[in-house]
């Protein structure tokens, strides 16, 4: 399991390393129809199980970016930081979808290092929720200068809130699941308009 939080609902990763800021967002508790109350990933005295998904997550990002393996230690101080950090890239994700203000992320540093193959490559820096910051935060901004940020989406269903990569041609998807969160908004707006009527 590369991507545990993003998998637990049952979802396809982002392309790349853009699936490590999915899997961040997909921490989350979550209370949908597709599955049950899924615990918050990150919650404060679930430092055993945020370790648990930091080492999977990390893990597929080094698969997917083509990196060595990378060991990442998480302490209890940085729980917090990391829900901080969440809450800041839905935010950013809800602006972005002009839901929202404009939102300054938290800043992370990075290292831009200049390959013998003439290649520029981003480097995460710290450690524990300072490096997962610098990771995060570095697919992002290789995720908008590529153009695919945008598709990376928080679901309009507001009880499941699901981070998911919406693969639609034109870009227009609102739901992780059209047969799940989209037919119940379907669904609820119906009646509301023959509630409306009578």
């Amino acid at each position: 399991m590369n991507w545990p939080a993003t998998e637990r609902h049952r979802l396809t990763p982002a392309p790349g390393g853009l699936a490590l800021v999915q899997d961040l967002l997909n921490t989350a508790p979550a209370d949908h129809s597709a599955s049950a109350d899924l615990p918050d990933l990150l919650a404060d005295g679930a430092l055993d199980r945020a370790q648990e998904w930091a080492d999977a997550a990390v893990r597929g990002w080094a698969g997917e970016t083509g990196r060595g393996d990378v060991r990442l230690v998480l302490t209890a101080d940085d729980l917090p930081k990391l829900r901080c950090l969440r809450d800041q890239l839905r935010r950013a994700l809800a602006a972005d979808d002009g839901g929202g203000d404009a939102v300054r992320f938290t800043s992370a540093p990075v290292v831009v290092s200049l390959g013998g193959d003439g290649c520029l490559a981003v480097e995460p820096e710290g450690a524990g929720a300072r490096w997962l910051a610098s990771a995060v935060l570095a697919e992002g901004l290789l995720a908008q200068a590529s153009g695919v940020w945008r598709r990376l989406k928080i679901c309009r269903n507001g009880t499941c809130a699901v981070a998911f990569y919406d693969r639609s041609r034109n870009n227009s998807g609102v739901w992780h699941s059209v047969r799940g969160c989209g037919n119940a908004a379907h669904l609820r707006a119906c009646r509301e308009r023959r509630r409306a009527k009578a």
